[in-house]
């Protein structure tokens, strides 16, 4: 085995736990988003419900 083969090797797994760690940061930052949302929804609902009593 040449050194340039070990070089590829270890430049190809790099750069394919990049993509893991990256692939996996955008799904754990959807859940948030949609939390978020359904917080904001929560807020809507009850001040239509307060709304709807006066």
């Amino acid at each position: 085995m040449n050194i340039g083969d070990v070089i590829f090797q270890l430049f190809t797994f790099i750069c394919l736990f990049g993509v893991f760690f990256l692939v996996r940061s955008l799904v754990t930052k959807q859940p948030s988003k949609s939390e978020n949302i359904e917080q904001k929804l929560d807020r809507i609902r009850d001040l239509l419900e307060k709304d709807k009593k006066n």
